[in-house]
């Protein structure tokens, strides 16, 4: 089991310069290696090291194989002024995303509201990172994502997987406030969690896993290691059915496939349904300020649970993690390091050249 000593400590800039270096090596642009950096060392940053740079062997081995290509835009499908449907073109998920908010933000600028489906994008990360764009830019947004790749989260009352881990998000911005970011997997925990548990050599909590004949189990290695496991949705049918919409919304209203049989491939791609909203144009802006801090008060005033020491709402805990991670590091378990360090390599990256980058030679 790997401890907290022999972890990796690594601040968020040095973090980038790595990333940006391994991504470049792909024959990334400097601008599409930043976009990449950025995404998924501010993953890290939030606490959500399941779609950070742990995700990085992953990416070049998927182009090594040939299925992640470099320098890619979306392309337009469809142009239907505050409706669009757009391509990925099996592009890095980090500049599909980031383009396909950039033309909502502007319709949404045009109109009040646009929606848009992307479609054939790989891996597009940590979702909230979407939503705090629109934020950015004082825009409503929810997000309907799925995933075509092998499927590892069971319907309920199932015992195999035949579906992934279809993230939904909300971002509302809050002038003056931070803004509420709902951001979560639909199943009990995300896959990259799972692989977290797993490099770091702990256990996963109970109710989490089945194994490969549908019985209980607390191994991550279930996910990693032919028979495969699955993992159960969150809230038993309910989160099961945010899913279904989820595989709905994201993978066929946006223009992309639903997963219906077991992909033989490595890739993530990831297909996303977005409505942004602009809560002026609405007429409704300033109603939903006072209210959000309205209910925020009261909701905070619950007395505390045992063990609680604040009641958060949703945003909340990755604020705290990004202050905690901004000023101490981001700790990277040493099993996640080494792959880092060997597709690094596979790249002809050597490894005292990422240490050095990283601030560790």
């Amino acid at each position: 089991m790997a401890d907290a000593a022999s972890s990796v400590t690594v601040h968020a800039g040095p973090l980038k310069a790595v990333v940006r270096a391994i991504i470049g090596r792909t024959g990334s642009s400097a601008r599409e290696a930043g976009l990449v950096a950025d995404q998924l060392v501010e993953a890290n940053l939030t606490g959500h090291d399941s779609h950070g740079v742990g995700m990085l062997p992953r990416y070049v081995e998927v182009f090594r194989l040939g299925r992640l290509k470099v320098n890619q835009h979306v392309s337009v499908v469809l142009d239907g002024g505050a409706l669009l449907t757009l391509d990925g073109n099996m592009g890095y998920g980090q500049v599909m995303a980031y383009e396909a908010m950039q033309l909502g933000i502007e319709r949404a600028g045009e109109y009040g509201t646009a929606v848009v489906g992307l479609s054939n994008s790989h891996h597009i990360g940590r979702i909230g990172h979407w939503a705090e764009q629109c934020i950015a830019a004082g825009l409503i947004s929810m997000h309907y994502v799925n995933v075509i790749s092998q499927p590892v989260v069971a319907p309920f009352g199932g015992r195999d997987a035949r579906f992934v881990t279809n993230p939904f998000c909300v971002g509302i911005p809050r002038p003056g406030e931070q803004p509420i970011v709902l951001d979560f997997a639909t199943s009990r925990i995300a896959m990259g969690k799972v692989r977290v548990a797993m490099n770091k050599g702990v256990e996963v909590g109970a109710d989490t896993l089945l194994d490969h004949d549908g019985e209980p189990t607390r191994d991550p290695r279930v996910m990693f290691e032919r028979p495969f496991g699955a993992i159960l949705p969150f809230g038993e049918h309910k989160g099961y059915c945010l899913a279904v919409v989820c595989e709905l919304l994201g993978g066929a209203l946006s223009g992309g496939r639903t997963l219906h049989q077991r992909s033989p491939g490595r890739e993530i791609i990831n297909n996303m349904f977005s409505i942004l909203i602009d809560p002026q144009r609405l007429g409704t802006a300033a109603n939903l300020s006072a209210e959000t801090a309205e209910f925020a008060t009261w909701v905070k005033q619950s007395p505390l649970a045992q063990g609680a020491d604040r009641i958060k709402l949703p945003g909340e805990p990755e604020q705290d993690h990004r202050r905690e991670r901004g000023a101490k590091g981001i700790p990277i378990d040493p099993t996640t390091w080494a792959e880092i360090v060997g597709a690094a390599g596979l790249l002809g990256l050597k490894q005292r050249e990422v240490e050095r980058l990283a601030g560790l030679g």
